[in-house]
């Protein structure tokens, strides 16, 4: 009750001050940029397009609103995003997931600058060790996007991007921050535009001791297994990243440029644990990409990229056999976007992805290689909106897997939406589903999904809202329900859910709020599951934020982050209470190139888990000061 309790306080705040300032939701966060300038992305339909343009639901978080919140996490930055549902393992550096609309945490791509991300033995990304200190920019695509990106991708696409907007001159930032547990944080970044030569630098250090994080309980027998990390360990459960990103870039013309960017996360996380009780971890992303317009309706691009996942486990630093886990992503894409007539452009390309790993388990495969090619239609005739998408992609392992998908949208009025959209997915089983020893299944099927979504969306100079209603069909999900506990192509999943956006600007008041309803459900037949929910899925998740601008350049703020309840296991048994936290922000800026920061995290003290025996931070405090001259 308490969870419905804080969303109708919220709801009631919200409604309070949005009648108070006489307007409006709006798409969130915002359809401008920190500049003030029309938002542009490109993971929706691999090209530039206006935000307000999209068919798709997205969301764009800046590096200025990533400041603003005051985190330290990507785990922190998604929770209560749209259609997003976290899991995490008790606190910075420790194993996280994220689920889009439903989807596993292996049906989610994510890239770093246009480049993959992720362990080919585990088949997810690493959340927790992509440092928030290098990202200028995250994009949220929600719905099934393998038409253009192929495996993977099935219920979303998240991309970050490193590289700054380029400002003339010479561009400096520094910031410090220290809070609980002992944490503190330091780093920096310098960027140079001159001329057609532009480059940049930046580096951070995050530090932490961490908290007992794990309330195992260890193994007594088969009636009592026991679970989480299955020991008693109060000791801090510390974390540290050194982090890196560059970039450098160059124009040749109007027409034609290259650049290269770099980044590069290295650290180490401890957890409880009896077999193994620390983890070192690299995250290395490069890439090499170069556009080029011969006339000015042709639009070439060309990229080449290569993506390290390199892990090793070790108890009190010895390494027991068959702990180290190493991945390298070799990748290539080459694409043309041809502007057919104003409002009408046409998209042809092919991709490359090549997949090795290392390890001391034996695994009978260590690299696999995937080609795709691809095709959009992207067309405006009056109020009128389409998008069209098709792929085929041909895995050295699984064969070949074709997608697509149908978006389209009307213009009610000016400033009113109408959107519908279906599409199909896939996902490749990972290197651990078809290849560990005495364990994987060497002839598992590709997972598949079908999914339907109808949208409407506002916008306006200062509020605006958006609502999407979506359902997904997945089906030859893999299960382990054998007495052999080895994996199959026997589940089948369907999954409803309704996403609000909206955010609101008025004088010194502004306003955001998220929403999410989801019915993820079982629907294997003969399965005992059947009808039961899909783990770690809150069917209600939301996020209100009020904050209010004051004179003297100081800007404070409430945030509410609400879920309701879930289960960590398939059969639904183990239930994960409901929680509401509020977090109390402040921001000063003394001068014009200061700011000074201040966060009390988790005011209430509420306890709470996402996964099962793992509990999340009490309050907590956070102080940060930032340096832009």
């Amino acid at each position: 009750m308490g969870f419905y309790r804080s969303l109708a306080a919220g709801g009631a705040a919200a409604s309070f001050l949005f009648g108070a300032c006489g307007a409006a939701l709006a798409d969130s966060p915002s359809s401008v940029d920190d500049s003030g300038l029309q938002q542009i992305i490109v993971t929706a339909t691999r090209t530039a397009v206006p935000l307000d343009d999209s068919l798709a639901s997205v969301t764009v978080i800046s590096r200025k609103e990533i400041e603003s919140r005051q985190i330290l996490s990507l785990q922190d930055l998604f929770q209560g995003e749209a259609g997003i549902e976290m899991s995490n393992n008790g606190g910075l550096g420790k194993a996280s997931s994220v689920f889009i609309r439903g989807a596993n945490a292996d049906q989610v791509l994510v890239m770093v600058d246009g480049v993959r991300m992720g362990s080919a033995t585990l088949g997810t990304t690493l959340f927790q060790y992509l440092p928030v200190d290098q990202i200028d920019r995250v994009e949220i695509a929600r719905g099934p996007f393998s038409s253009l990106y192929g495996s993977e991708a099935m219920g979303g696409v998240i991309q970050i991007f490193t590289k700054p907007p380029q400002k003339d001159g010479v561009t400096i930032r520094a910031d410090a921050s220290a809070g609980s547990h002992s944490t503190s944080k330091i780093g920096g970044s310098v960027d140079v535009s001159s001329g057609p030569l532009y480059y940049g630098l930046s580096a951070s250090n995050l530090a932490s001791n961490g908290y007992a994080n794990c309330t195992g309980a260890p193994y007594v027998s088969p009636a009592s297994p026991g679970g989480g990390c299955y020991v008693y360990d109060l000791s801090p459960e510390g974390f540290h990243d050194v982090s890196a990103s560059a970039h450098i870039g160059y124009r040749f013309s109007a027409g034609a440029d290259a650049e290269a960017t770099f980044m590069r996360s290295q650290g180490g996380t401890r957890y409880a644990g009896g077999y193994t009780n620390h983890q070192s971890f690299v995250e290395q992303v490069a890439s090499l990409a170069g556009h080029w317009s011969p006339v000015a309706a042709l639009r070439v691009t060309a990229q080449a990229g290569q993506s390290r996942d390199d892990e090793i486990d070790t108890l009190d630093f010895v390494e027991p056999p068959g702990n180290l886990f190493d991945t390298i992503r070799n990748s290539a894409s080459l694409q043309a976007d041809w502007t057919l007539e104003p409002h009408q452009v046409l998209t042809a390309g092919a991709d490359y992805l090549k997949d090795k790993i290392a390890s001391d388990t034996v695994f009978p495969v260590t690299a696999r290689s995937v080609t795709g090619v691809f095709a959009e239609y992207q067309g405006m005739f009056g109020p009128a909106e389409l998008t069209l998408s098709g792929r085929h992609d041909r895995n050295s392992q699984f064969g070949g897997e074709s997608t697509g998908s149908l978006a389209a949208g009307y213009h009610l009025t000016k400033t009113l939406r109408i959107i519908a959209s279906l599409g199909t997915g896939f996902h490749a089983p990972s290197f651990n589903d078809l290849y560990f020893p005495g364990f994987g299944n060497p002839t598992l099927r590709p997972e598949t999904s079908h999914s339907y979504e109808v949208g409407l969306a506002q916008d306006t100079a200062a509020a605006g809202w958006s609502l999407h209603a979506y359902e997904t069909r997945l089906h030859d999900l893999i299960s382990f329900d054998n007495p052999q506990f080895t994996p199959e192509n026997t589940d089948v999943a369907r999954i409803r859910g309704v996403e609000l956006q909206g955010h609101l600007n008025s004088r010194q008041w502004s306003a955001n709020l998220t929403g999410t309803w989801l019915d993820p459900r079982n629907r294997t037949p003969g399965s005992p599951n059947y009808g039961k929910l899909l783990p770690r899925r809150p069917r209600v998740t939301g996020r209100l934020e009020l904050a209010r601008q004051w004179p003297w350049t100081l800007r404070s703020a409430l945030r509410i982050n609400a879920s309701g309840r879930s289960y960590d296991d398939a059969g639904n048994t183990s239930p994960l209470g409901g929680y509401t936290t509020l977090d109390a922000l402040i921001q000063y800026s003394p001068a014009k190139q200061w700011t000074l920061q201040a966060k009390v995290g988790n005011l209430t003290d509420r306890r709470y888990q996402t996964a099962l025996y793992y509990p999340q931070d009490g309050r907590n405090y956070l102080f940060t000061v930032r340096y832009a001259p």
